[in-house]
């Protein structure tokens, strides 16, 4: 790896068009914040910025206008008849709730045109959009809500109840509006329906803040990430230009939500970059529904996380996907079982990544004749990594150290004391222990703190994963260290099994001699625990955290 580059000065500072500035006033000081580098010419970006209108109001001159952009069963809105649709949001915003530039707005609901089309005009009025996961239960609303403070919610009808919970103890969110009604004349759509569907997009500054996103709680208690408006187009010029490499041709389908922030650039910015579209499902996906919607649909590009691409590989294989040619898989570690269970049944290469809702997206992936087996991929334009040890000093090539990046996004909390955790001397500290061999390829070992040492022996969980789900009876796995008295720590795994087979002291012998026979014999688990589900997250990580905790 070379070097990183002397980052260029700083980009001109725009005149900040938020006059609600409860968010910049709780960003972290500029001492804590990352180094941010700017030093390739497609990541030059003016001092005024809206990153909507980048995306969206430009689309016609680049030709995308009468393209399709949201696809759903019952509707296909082109860029331009989208853009519309998103100025009657922003004109209710303004002229009806009259919030203003910088004011927080909550957004709740599933993967829709409707939720869709409301983030855009959240943003596209300069305001700041905090989305939250569906699943999300009134306590944890409410503690969102605490963080965020937000003037107004925007909540999908279906799930309308936990949010007024949540409201009931926490007055701060005085108004909920629901969206996604049909035939309601109280729905968001019908509300909109009168306004002129001109509106000009807020003179933002290229650092104003566009959104707030609340990691994922794989490691406890969930953070809230900001990100600006240049941060999510700079994004959009690393990994979808580098390596994903989307045309205005492709349809996207995928599981991750928009709360997500894989889900916000895989199922929504980075298509609209490419002057692609996205579909959304009417139904909640299963394993052999998405398989069979990606046929229907005529899809090219499916994001899912690699548990799910594991569901779907027999129905792939059964049913054929033809239209389908690029997978992506993030969120959590990609078992090479799973790679190559998915690689037979479809003849598609997966594009791993790593990201990190902290840098908004993808920073390590590889795609196509640049996959290398078991590696997560090389760092993506933009970016330099590099692994260190916990001074920070970069280790030899081969050694298992701590994976520390810096780029033209990086962590910025809310408020929040863990940010000198995150971010140290200008780098960015996701949490993951690789290694990085001599071209430059990085293979993931384990979170930070799921680095199990056995016996003096370094040994990492996701590898362990790896073999055991090439055993035909496990169908997910999840492994951790426990502490033990001779050995200082000791590998214990938890399986889910496929129906037929029984979690019996039998079968712990025969994984553990699976493990033994498939890697170093001293990973294997000495013990095995067999459970029906793994706490995940909604967006489809292990919890690991919980499965420490008796």
């Amino acid at each position: 790896m070379n070097p990183p580059a002397s980052p260029p000065a700083a980009p001109p500072r725009g005149v900040s068009a938020q006059l609600d500035r409860f968010v910049h006033d709780r960003l972290p000081p500029p001492e804590q914040w990352p180094d941010l580098h700017y030093n390739r010419p497609e990541l030059q970006f003016p001092p005024q910025l809206n990153l909507v209108e980048e995306l969206l109001d430009k689309a016609p001159a680049k030709g995308f206008g009468q393209r399709p952009l949201l696809r759903s069963s019952r509707v296909t809105f082109s860029y331009e008849e989208v853009a519309e649709r998103v100025n009657r949001i922003a004109q209710w915003l303004t002229e009806d709730m009259g919030l203003v530039s910088g004011n927080r707005v909550l957004l709740r609901g599933g993967n829709s045109v409707g939720m869709a089309l409301c983030w855009l005009a959240v943003v596209k009025a300069g305001m700041v959009a905090v989305a939250t996961m569906p699943l999300l239960r009134a306590r944890e609303l409410g503690d969102i809500i605490d963080k965020a403070q937000p003037a107004l919610a925007l909540c999908d009808a279906t799930l309308l109840a936990e949010l007024k919970y949540a409201q009931q103890e926490h007055p701060a969110l005085r108004t909920i509006q629901k969206f996604n009604a049909a035939d309601d004349p109280a729905d968001l759509g019908a509300l909109c329906a009168g306004k002129s569907g001109v509106f000009a997009p807020c003179p933002t500054a290229a650092d104003d803040i566009a959104l707030m996103a609340f990691t994922s709680g794989t490691t406890g208690k969930p953070k809230a990430a900001i990100h600006t408006h240049r941060d999510v187009l700079a994004a959009c010029e690393c990994w979808p230009r580098h390596v994903l490499c989307a045309t205005p041709d492709d349809i996207v389908m995928g599981s991750p939500p928009l709360a997500f922030t894989f889900g916000l650039g895989g199922m929504l910015i980075f298509p609209m970059w490419a002057g692609a579209s996205v579909y959304y499902p009417d139904i909640a996906y299963t394993p052999e529904a998405m398989v069979r919607l990606i046929g229907e649909v005529g899809a090219t590009i499916c994001y899912t996380a690699p548990t799910f691409y594991r569901q779907m590989a027999p129905f792939a294989k059964a049913v054929g996907i033809p239209s389908l040619r690029l997978c992506v898989s993030a969120g959590e570690g990609l078992p090479d079982a799973t790679r190559t269970l998915w690689r037979e049944a479809t003849g598609i290469e997966m594009i791993d990544g790593i990201g990190a809702t902290e840098m908004f997206h993808i920073f390590i992936s590889s795609a196509g004749a640049e996959v290398r087996h078991g590696a997560i991929g090389k760092v993506v334009p933009g970016y330099t990594a590099k692994v260190v040890n916990d001074v920070g000093v970069e280790v030899p090539r081969g050694t298992v150290g701590k994976l520390a990046v810096i780029g033209p996004t990086g962590c910025k909390y809310l408020g929040d004391e863990r940010q000198t955790r995150y971010v140290k001397d200008g780098w960015n500290y996701p949490g993951d222990a690789f290694v990085q061999d001599a071209d430059g390829y990085f293979f993931y070992q384990a979170r930070d703190d799921d680095m199990i040492i056995t016996a003096g022996y370094n040994v990492g969980g996701p590898e362990v994963e790896d073999a055991l789900l090439r055993h035909p009876a496990v169908a997910e796995c999840a492994v951790i260290g426990v502490t033990d008295d001779a050995r200082g720590m000791i590998v214990k795994a938890f399986c889910v099994l496929k129906p037929g087979f029984s979690g019996d002291e039998t079968m712990v012998k025969t994984l553990q001699d699976h493990v033994k026979a498939t890697i170093a014999p001293f990973k294997y688990p000495r013990q095995i625990e067999f459970r029906d589900t793994l706490p995940r997250t909604e967006t489809g990580k292990l919890q690991r955290f919980k499965l420490r905790t008796p």
